[in-house]
């Protein structure tokens, strides 16, 4: 089926209340091109490079978003124009991300990624650390960041229950978030808690129904790799 198609199928059944990020890393310009033209405009990478070479070649009111491991030193390549970065996993990159964004006159939205999965090569804070970083002084002085949810990656697994257990340990963090007095972060300007960045094309019906406001599917459109 074509990416038109695909794309089609997918928003048909997704709610209304749930973003669809397409994920595009390693796809041709052209192949981007075709899902823009029936209406995408929310695309997510993996690499800055290549997002900043498809950012050039293609129509300015895209949203790009970062959604894998960021280091620290490229930040200023995509500070520029990056619309919401995914991966956010200490404070150390969250302070070179403000520093970008000042420097760009911006505000920067991000998604700090908490640690889910059962395996080891996953990034991600854990609870502690999470609340750590929100309520640390350092986090409270930077001005050109917005924390704007949270993202989860659940372990690679064909065991429903287990992605499922992990998909609500995420929302049940994300809601305790909401509920807590104890992170004043949450009413002040650099928080404004609304997304949860969870699902990708195996899983993310299931997310979806665990709370997720948020879903990076790339290979139900464009094919695979």
């Amino acid at each position: 089926m074509s990416i038109t198609t695909n794309l089609q199928i997918i928003k048909s059944t997704l709610p209304e209340h749930v973003t669809l990020v397409a994920v595009s890393k390693t796809k041709p310009v052209a192949d981007l091109m075709e899902a823009y033209e029936v209406g995408q405009r929310i695309f997510g990478e993996n690499k800055i490079q290549e997002m900043v070479d498809k950012w050039e070649q293609m129509p300015k009111d895209i949203e790009w978003h970062m959604i894998g491991h960021v280091q620290t030193n490229k930040v200023k390549y995509m500070a520029p124009f990056v619309s919401l970065i995914h991966g956010v996993d200490s404070l150390k990159l969250l302070g070179e991300i403000n520093k970008q964004a000042l420097k760009n006159n911006r505000v920067i939205d991000c998604l700090l990624q908490i640690y889910i999965a059962e395996e080891e090569s996953k990034f991600g804070l854990d609870e502690e650390e999470l609340s750590a970083l929100l309520t640390s002084p350092t986090f409270k002085e930077m001005k050109n960041i917005r924390i704007v949810g949270l993202m989860g990656m659940a372990t690679f697994t064909d065991n429903q229950n287990q992605i499922k257990k992990e998909f609500t340990h995420l929302k049940s963090i994300f809601d305790k978030l909401h509920s807590k007095d104890a992170l004043q972060c949450v009413s002040t300007e650099i928080c404004n808690l609304k997304s949860l960045s969870m699902g990708m094309s195996g899983d993310y019906q299931l997310a979806i129904a665990c709370g997720s406001t948020m879903v990076r599917i790339g290979s139900s459109i464009f094919g695979g790799r």
